[in-house]
């Protein structure tokens, strides 16, 4: 006799024709880990909203946090823009034919409709405050890095007295962002320029354009990592990213896109799923050196990069890789720039400014639920679930030949940059701002959500991009 045939007499009295059937121990392990997800969630709510109403409590009294809108760098602003409407259809397109459009579409296609896609997210968001104001004057304001172009006319002269201007008092001191990060990042701005590419625009366009690849890149190493399957289902939750709030239009996203190759090609070599392995190797390495002179609290990156190494299981790609990472730090120094003599000086800048005021034992909590606004409560929920992943993974790990499940080795990825993240939040250097600041951590939280059930997967959509659409019409964002 089939269950399905028992009648509810049946398996309550045991008076039917056979055994009363066993309670399907499958389901009720599915409700459990949904609910769990679901509190994962609310929790996640609950730190958002003390960090609200308490931010506002401590900014009325004092303004120390200075920030307007605690915990967000923002002030309220109800408007409608341009990007409005095309906001509104992507978050309606890739919620109701993300997911399936990322099963079926062949793995080439998916990764150029995953760029294409961010980007369109990323630029629509941005839009939502203008042409002018939230993607041309974007990066031109007075803590900018384009306010300085002029001044590097003479690179090597201009990076040998670049520490002389961080601290504030020293003649002709650096603005806030260029004081606040090596070289390498108004660098950028300043070879745009040399090409013709000068200009707000340009640097926003390269910025958004350059950023949303990091989306590619994670992809990518979620495949080689975990397996083919996680990385599908991880594209929508990476294309419609909360962060892209932020991302456009800023240099955050540019870093991340930086940081996210480094770590892609690592992977890609490590696992030698690429042609040519050793020139994965180097490139990554390349790519680590210039992401530390673009900020300095990216070599927390490292702790995904040997993430990577464990979950491949080889040291094999690291005598290249290291070859690769000291091309830029040599480079510098040759040039006359000395990163560690200036980090010193930023960290004297931080406390002169707002730094040395913002309350540590405000922040050190409240930059969690600047990160759970960015990252969005499919992550959160993923969060959870990697780490219930994570000690199968690890005893896979240790016992030897054992293979690692792909939602095991994706779990240890996840929680790799949660370190790094933690890291970077109790250093006490993240103080505000860090729904920016932290993009190249938040974006390899994102693939968490593939952990999710899949019939749920539009539902935990809809939590990440709502909460980003009205963050972006009722606040004014950014510096």
């Amino acid at each position: 006799m089939k269950t399905e045939d028992v009648t509810p007499t049946d398996t309550a009295g045991g008076t039917g024709h056979g055994p009363p059937a066993p309670p399907d121990r499958t389901d009720d392990r599915t409700r459990r880990a949904g609910r769990a997800d679901l509190i994962a969630a609310a929790a996640g709510v609950l730190l958002i909203t003390a960090a609200v109403v308490v931010g506002h409590v401590i900014q009325n009294r004092d303004g120390s946090l200075r920030a307007q809108w605690p915990p967000l760098l923002a002030s309220w602003d109800p408007h409608l823009g341009p990007g409005t409407p095309a906001a509104l259809v992507m978050a309606v397109l890739v919620v109701a034919y993300g997911p399936p459009l990322a099963a079926r579409l062949p793995w080439r296609g998916l990764l150029a409709a995953a760029w294409a896609g961010s980007m369109a997210w990323v630029f629509s968001m941005a839009l939502i405050d203008g042409w002018h104001r939230g993607v041309a004057k974007r990066l031109t304001t007075k803590h900018e890095y384009l306010r300085v172009i002029d001044r590097f006319e003479d690179i090597p002269a201009t990076l040998r007295d670049f520490t002389n201007h961080i601290v504030i008092g020293e003649p002709g001191n650096w603005p806030a962002h260029v004081a606040g990060h090596p070289p390498g990042a108004t660098l950028t701005f300043v070879w745009l320029d040399r090409i013709g590419l000068g200009g707000g625009a340009w640097a926003a366009v390269w910025c958004v354009v350059v950023g949303s690849s990091a989306v590619l890149a994670a992809l990518i190493t979620v495949r080689v990592l975990a397996d083919e399957r996680l990385a599908r289902r991880a594209a929508p939750f990476l294309v419609l990213a909360p962060a892209a709030v932020w991302a456009g239009v800023s240099a955050d996203g540019y870093f991340t896109a930086v940081a996210a190759w480094s770590v892609a090609l690592l992977a890609l070599a490590a696992t030698r799923r690429v042609r040519f392995p050793a020139v994965a190797a180097l490139g990554g390495g390349l790519l680590f050196g210039w992401t530390c002179y673009l900020s300095y609290g990216l070599g927390l990156m490292a702790a995904v990069l040997l993430a990577v190494l464990v979950l491949a299981r080889t040291a094999r790609p690291v005598p290249l890789f290291l070859l690769g990472t000291l091309v830029v730090p040599v480079a510098f120094a040759l040039a006359g720039f000395n990163w560690w003599t200036a980090y010193h000086l930023l960290v004297e800048r931080y406390y002169q400014g707002a730094g040395g005021v913002r309350p540590y034992g405000y922040w050190v909590w409240a930059n969690l639920a600047c990160a759970t606004l960015a990252a969005g409560l499919a992550a959160v929920a993923g969060l959870r679930r990697s780490a219930v992943a994570a000690p199968g993974a690890v005893r896979a790990l240790r016992g030897g030949p054992a293979t690692v499940s792909p939602q095991g080795g994706l779990a240890l990825l996840v929680l790799a940059a949660l370190t790094a993240l933690l890291a970077a939040d109790l250093s006490g250097m993240s103080k505000a701002e860090t729904e920016r600041i932290w993009q190249p951590f938040l974006l390899w939280l994102l693939p968490a959500a593939a952990l999710l059930p899949r019939r749920r997967v539009r539902w935990w959509l809809v939590a990440s991009a709502v909460p980003a659409l009205l963050i972006n019409h009722l606040l004014w964002t950014g510096w």
